[in-house]
């Protein structure tokens, strides 16, 4: 399919980042996906269920921090499919549980270096790649809701993601002339094969801090992507969709009730409810 849309998918071969790549495969869009491993059955599953949509797909391994084998990779891309991406997902990443105090600084470091620098490394080689063609592209980086709030335990993180918010913004002021698009999404708590293994009731504790009462999909990552990655969002550059069922706009409420009914029916004061 020679003129199939041509997408780049970092870190998908499993999780989000897999629920991503056959999404677009679905909706008509060749694949060049990386991962540390590409030799895995994941990667090999994933190579035979797009080709099964009618899509191509370019499999190769990255590490995402390295500029060399990031340059590798995008010169795989084009050597395989003769052109340029029209669109990059920056879904590569990792995370480790550690207090700021007892943080290793290589931990520290392999987290900045994946998520952070990793989005850096590709939105600027698959840009000037669209810059070159011609190509009025679209960039969606994958936060998290670390982009908006603080939590314990993950503060390289927290910072890495706090990092893309601004790095998406940087991305769509610089690029917009070019006519690339650069969006975040940013998930809830999404069930996925890694999330269930570190916590077999991970869906239910999401889906009791949920206002929409579930736990969230890659389906439901994926939809969004491809939303922003097509037409339909051609005027929307610099902006954080969240896709975590209304879990980060809920606040720290210490009410037992939506209403400003105190638990023995008096009305709250007026402090409370902000009249």
């Amino acid at each position: 399919m020679e003129n199939s849309k041509l997408a780049v998918v970092t870190g998908g071969t499993t999780g989000i980042g897999r629920g991503i790549a056959l999404r677009l495969a679905r909706a008509g869009w060749d694949l060049a996906v990386n991962n540390l491993d590409i030799n895995d059955s994941a990667a090999q599953s994933l190579r035979s269920e797009v080709a099964a949509l009618g899509q191509q797909i370019f499999l190769a391994p990255c590490d995402v921090g390295e500029s060399g084998s990031v340059d590798q990779f995008y010169q795989g891309v084009m050597n395989h499919f003769q052109r340029a991406p029209s669109l990059l997902v920056n879904n590569a990443g990792v995370q480790t549980w550690a207090p700021l105090l007892e943080l290793a600084e290589e931990d520290w470091d392999r987290v900045i270096r994946t998520n952070l620098k990793g989005a850096f490394l590709n939105i600027q080689r698959a840009a000037r790649l669209m810059v070159e063609a011609s190509i009025p592209g679209a960039i969606v980086n994958i936060g998290s809701g670390c982009n908006k709030l603080a939590f314990p335990c993950l503060v390289d993180y927290a910072a890495s993601k706090g990092g893309i918010e601004m790095l998406t913004k940087t991305s769509a002021i610089e690029l917009g002339e070019y006519g690339i698009r650069v969006n975040c999404v940013a998930p809830g708590g999404v069930l996925v094969e890694r999330t269930e293994q570190e916590a077999p009731d991970y869906a239910a504790v999401w889906s009791a801090i949920t206002p929409l009462g579930r736990v969230g999909y890659a389906e439901d990552i994926a939809n969004a992507v491809l939303f922003l990655a097509e037409s339909e969002s051609s005027f929307i550059s610099g902006q954080t969709l969240w896709v975590d069922g209304g879990a980060f706009s809920k606040a720290n409420w210490p009410y037992p009730s939506q209403e400003n009914v105190s638990a023995s029916g008096s009305t709250l004061p007026a402090a409370a409810t902000g009249e």
